[in-house]
């Protein structure tokens, strides 16, 4: 498993924030389609229904948001704080501009950095572009996920990675 920008890559399997476990929220995405997960936003939306796809609310990384991170570690641990993760809205616009709106897990604790959140939602914009494009891109980053052996690659070769997955359509 490994962290790139705004996905979390798990072998074969492609989500859009953290990997859910048990009942919580998250976002897959799969050839077919977008499945929404957890107990209550639990739904598929097929790709030749999606008109837009993006993320709010994904925190980026600054130096006050890592500090203030540590301070809510310490008061999580050490006063028996709110351990709630923090979420972000997945946001799916149909050809109708019905929008729904989906919760994901912040996969990284301090936040994304610019470059990576940048790069993860103009990613996320080229997968509404066809068939053709979304396919070759969800089977490049599920190809990378099966062959990745240990942890989350460095900041440059993650931006690397988006970059290379942003065009693999073309």
């Amino acid at each position: 498993m490994a962290m790139v920008g705004l996905f979390w890559i798990a072998e074969g399997d492609v989500y859009v924030g953290a990997k859910p476990s048990g009942l919580a929220a998250g976002v897959r995405l799969t050839p077919e389609g977008i499945v929404a997960l957890g107990d209550r936003q639990s739904a598929f939306y097929p790709w030749d229904e999606i008109h837009a796809l993006t993320v709010e609310d994904a925190p980026v990384k600054t130096l006050k948001r890592q500090m203030g991170v540590l301070v809510d570690m310490a008061l999580t641990v050490g006063l028996g704080g709110s351990d709630d993760a923090p979420a972000m809205t997945v946001r799916v616009t149909d050809a109708n501009a019905e929008e729904r709106e989906l919760t994901a897990y912040v996969a990284a604790a301090t936040g994304y950095s610019q470059p990576e959140h940048d790069l993860s939602l103009a990613l996320l914009a080229r997968m509404t572009e066809g068939e053709a494009t979304l396919r070759t891109t969800l089977a490049a980053m599920a190809q990378w996920g099966r062959a990745r052996e240990g942890g989350s690659p460095r900041g440059a070769e993650r931006e690397a990675l988006l970059r290379e997955w942003g065009d693999a359509g073309f």
